[in-house]
């Protein structure tokens, strides 16, 4: 975990209790293996669909059609199209030496495509696009690769809507001098479930969405794929939401529906308590089931280790039917497990497959197009060159630990409200470390260190912009100063971090040759974030003056030391590999001089005298001198 992040323990708030609940339903728990469930509902198309979940749609055209599979043309002498789509890990489609050389595959029917697979040879692309068409002609990309590194790679469709019949990569740069060589181009999904007058599951391939969920590998849209394993225990096909209590995961039936059951499969991780609701418009929910006391008891009593715990397969028949478009389970609380005696740990939801069986629906739901980048030009909306006699509060709040924020990764300082620490000077900000040797208690600790941390919070909070800082760092191990945001909701327990988003647009651990950027999520937090490090040309070094930048719009981030582009990620390619875009709402600014910590320690590998903070480091910060200066910060925004 980088830049001083929060490190908060959950709090979690109870949801207002409902007040109207449906007319009385019947619930069937069945626990363990699927098989034990009731046959599939009569007309259902489930059987199909549970065999053909995981099934590779590429691989069954060309088997039934090798016409299927097409390109832009093959090297001399290697194997055409085919190659990529027979199955077969030892064959390989190579294209010629053409940066916009292309494969594609006509699926045979129009299909919501869940995820495509690219299982690349040698000669890779480095930049490519991934793209559907619902007639050959007119292409929609779905996945951009701006800096490819071969290997295989899954790209998730989720929250894109992804339907048609042909799938087609794209080169745009080669990675070497050969073309495009491709093992395999694998494809997923199924067909969505029609409107109907019989009954059947209305859910089947159905948009799905939820307010989190773990990683890419566990979106939303896994609950209406068909899929589920036998003994609901396997870790595949299922959406998990992060470790909260108060989360939901919903399915659109494309239009007004008439349900009598719904079917919960869950993995072991399940609701001891939730709702079922049913929405005309996806806002206004109407609660059809809960569980009654004499249930929710049962399931909390079933506690068990992780390894031994099952799923759960809750079929819930509705005494009357509901009607609605959108139906959603509700989470209440969370099961709990024996992991290690004596304590309680406790996971999220998992959920394999929502379905709900009923009349009505349609197969033209469709996921919402995401937000393009913003159109006008930037205009500056914030600014501070700290030429005033002292720190602008009307601008900047001072953080201190034990009031504003508790201790955290480790570092060894105390944030305090010190001129000693905080202060302007020659037309800069400083920012400054100090040692007194056990002098300092803030937050029920005693520190050897104080230091300074200004934010944004509460006096400025934006949504996308250029934002920028022209900064000279302290060189030294263990020195940790940072520029970076955070979302501004990080303190709602329903939210918390890295739900909230963290951007990292600079961070220095003392090394006087590179710093690092970095954005931080569900799915790629701490160690797992999805950063960069970047080496300053021509000799320069971090104790000279350099800004540091990062343009946020709603596609993705590009980040830039002295105008040169270091990291650029794609809100595409960033949710179909790895998780949920949280950097759609206000974030805001954060500087900050951290001393030692889990960061500088996992590079210097230092432990004593403190954690990341060797006693050259102490000795320096005891002489007076490290400080970080900030000449001046802006920010840009269009509109």
């Amino acid at each position: 975990m980088h830049s001083g992040t929060p490190r908060r323990q959950s709090r979690i708030r109870r949801l207002t209790p409902v007040v109207a609940l449906a007319t009385a339903c019947t619930l069937t728990l069945l626990t363990g293996l699927a098989s034990a469930a009731p046959a599939d509902h009569p007309g259902s198309p489930a059987t199909a669909a549970a065999a053909a979940w995981d099934t590779d749609r590429a691989a069954g055209a060309y088997a039934a059609n090798p016409a299927s599979a097409t390109a832009s043309g093959n090297e001399a002498g290697s194997a055409g199209p085919g190659a990529a789509f027979d199955g077969n890990a030892s064959t390989r489609w190579s294209s010629q030496f053409a940066d916009d050389a292309w494969i594609r595959v006509d699926l045979g029917t129009t299909l919501r495509v869940d995820r495509v697979v690219l299982d690349w040879e040698a000669a890779y692309g480095k930049k490519y696009v991934l793209e559907v068409s619902k007639n050959g002609t007119d292409w929609t990309p779905f996945y951009t690769e701006t800096a490819g590194t071969g290997g295989t790679v899954t790209a998730h469709t989720y929250p894109r809507e992804v339907t048609g019949r042909y799938v087609r990569m794209r080169g745009v740069e080669r990675a070497t001098p050969w073309g495009y060589s491709l093992h395999a181009f694998k494809v997923y999904g199924g067909e969505p479930a029609p409107a109907s007058t019989t009954r059947s599951n209305l859910a089947l391939h159905h948009p799905a969405y939820a307010d989190r969920y773990q990683h890419a590998g566990n979106s939303p849209s896994f609950v209406t794929d068909g899929g589920r394993p036998a003994d609901l225990k396997a870790d595949q096909s299922r959406w998990s939401s992060d470790w909260n209590a108060n989360r939901w995961v919903s399915v659109d039936l494309g239009a007004r529906s008439t349900i009598d059951t719904v079917d919960l499969y869950w993995e072991a991780p399940y609701a001891v308590d939730y709702e079922l609701q049913v929405s005309d418009d996806n806002q206004n929910w109407r609660t059809v089931h809960k569980p009654s006391a004499s249930e929710v008891a049962a399931r909390r009593a079933d506690v068990k280790s992780p390894g031994e715990a099952v799923g759960l397969h809750d079929s819930v028949r509705l005494a009357q039917p509901a009607t609605g478009r959108y139906v959603r389970m509700l989470g209440k609380e969370r099961r709990s497990f024996y992991n290690p005696a004596p304590s309680t740990a406790q996971f999220g939801y998992s959920l394999y497959e929502f379905e709900v069986w009923g009349t009505g629906g349609s197969a033209s739901a469709a996921y919402p197009a995401l937000p393009g980048d913003q159109s006008g030009t930037y205009r500056t909306t914030f600014f501070d060159d700290f030429t005033g006699a002292s720190l602008d509060r009307s601008k900047w709040r001072v953080v201190r630990t034990g009031q504003e924020m508790g201790s955290v990764n480790g570092e060894s300082q105390a944030y305090v409200d010190s001129t000693d620490n905080i202060r302007t000077e020659n037309g800069s900000l400083v920012l400054n470390a100090k040692y007194c040797d056990n002098c300092t208690t803030a937050g029920g600790g005693t520190y050897d260190f104080t230091s300074g941390r200004v934010d944004t919070n509460t006096k400025f909070d934006f949504t996308y912009g250029k934002v920028s800082a022209r900064m000279k760092l302290p060189v030294g191990d263990g020195f940790w100063p940072a520029f970076w945001m955070l979302g501004s909701d990080v303190d709602d327990p329903n939210v918390s971090w890295p739900a909230s988003g963290e951007t990292d647009i600079m961070e220095n651990i003392g090394y006087g040759d590179w710093t690092s950027t970095a954005l931080h999520g569900p799915g790629y937090s701490a160690d797992g974030n999805i950063g960069a490090r970047q080496t300053y040309p021509g000799g320069g070094t971090a104790d000279q003056w350099h800004t540091y930048a990062v343009e946020w719009t709603p596609t993705g981030m590009r980040f830039y030391v002295d105008d040169r582009l270091v990291q650029e990620t794609t809100r595409d390619k960033l949710e179909a590999t790895r998780g949920e875009w949280v950097f759609d709402h206000d974030q805001y600014v954060i500087l900050n001089l951290a001393l030692g910590g889990a960061y500088p320690a996992g590079w210097n590998k230092v432990t004593q005298p403190y954690w990341g903070l060797p006693q050259s480091s102490v000795d320096r910060i005891a002489a007076g001198g490290v400080k970080a200066e900030i000449d001046w910060v802006r920010v840009e925004q269009k509109g």
